[in-house]
């Protein structure tokens, strides 16, 4: 079958490699349809995923059909899946509290081991779910809007909350998307004023901000001078997480959707002075995947907005080099396999 390997930093490559071999109980094999290239893709390729060992077949993002089974499983050779790449292990402190997003011994298609840019994979049936009335180029967007609707679930926010979202590339989009189907009231923080005029423009959210040195008081000047009920990071940068902290109102919640390698601070008197919340949000559950897929079927969900970009499995390692090298436009590009 044919894969994308990733054998060192900057080296893309489509090659022939054996497909599957039997497939164990629990199990079932994929044929993959569409994939979604991920930030962490793109970090693979430029060498900046701290936890990954090359060479490597990158792919989180998926969506396929069910090709064959092991006797026992539930799901139909043919039926259209949708894939959970987090594979937990089921027995540790995090999966015993039916928390497998965080379980200590995950393993992430495409990060901790091969994933879906390839023809065929085998994965555990408990982590494909029907994609019943989705395409399944939708289908494969699914997974990353996943994460922002985990994170608003994290949150408890009420209907009718004050929500800042700092960093608008797909994760803070889909941050965004989902906290407005939750009834919050939505404001954007970002660098970029191009992506903040698609937000507005394409995707109908009219409160955004440009980062500046008067960016914190017009955010807080919004809140009549409140700050905001909820916060959500999604820029994996250290110094917004910091500046984050300002922004959140007395009584309220800082969500951590992006992750850095840096130590985060912050002053203790003003985190305590609001009896603040901060979370921590990882992947996404079984609910969450279900929640998007409603909200898809709903209509809630502006993806031919979202799917900016699209290419060929044979024309992934120049088109994913220069996608690295130039962002201009780009939301989410959606490989056909």
């Amino acid at each position: 079958m044919k894969a994308v390997i990733c054998h060192s930093p900057g080296h893309l490559e489509v090659v022939e490699r054996p497909g599957p071999g039997p497939i164990p109980s629990g199990y079932a094999a994929v044929d993959i349809k569409h994939i979604g290239i991920c930030g962490t893709d793109y970090h693979i390729f430029e060498g900046k995923h701290p936890f990954l060992e090359y060479p490597r077949v990158m792919g989180h993002e998926l969506s396929g059909v069910v090709a064959e089974t092991a006797p026992g499983c539930a799901l139909k050779p043919g039926t259209p899946v949708i894939v959970n790449p987090y594979i937990a292990c089921g027995t540790c402190v995090a999966c015993r509290k039916a928390k497998p997003n965080c379980c200590t011994q995950i393993r992430v298609l495409g990060v901790h081991t091969d994933g879906g840019m390839c023809e065929r994979i085998v994965v555990p049936e408990d982590n494909l779910y029907p994609a019943e009335g989705l395409s399944l180029r939708d289908a494969a967007m699914v997974e990353f809007l996943a994460i922002g609707a985990h994170a608003v679930r994290r949150s408890q926010a009420e209907a009718g909350s004050r929500a800042l979202v700092i960093g608008v590339g797909p994760i803070g989009l889909g941050v965004a998307i989902f906290a407005r189907i939750a009834g919050l009231e939505v404001t954007l923080l970002d660098t970029s004023q191009e992506r903040l005029s698609f937000a507005s423009q394409r995707l109908g959210f009219r409160n955004g901000v440009v980062v500046g040195e008067n960016s914190n008081a017009d955010l807080i000047g919004l809140t009549g001078g409140d700050g905001f009920d909820v916060v959500f990071d999604a820029t994996g940068n250290a110094a917004s997480i910091q500046n984050g902290f300002g922004l959140v109102a007395h009584g309220g919640v800082f969500v951590l959707v992006s992750v850095v390698k840096d130590n985060i601070t912050f002053s203790d008197p003003e985190f305590h002075k609001r009896e603040m919340m901060l979370i921590g949000s990882r992947n996404a559950q079984r609910a969450d995947f279900e929640h998007v897929i409603s909200s898809i079927r709903a209509g809630s969900v502006p993806l031919d907005e979202l799917a900016s970009h699209s290419t060929t499995l044979d024309e992934v390692p120049e088109a994913l080099a220069r996608w690295a090298q130039d962002k201009n436009g780009l939301i989410k590009a959606i490989i056909t396999v």
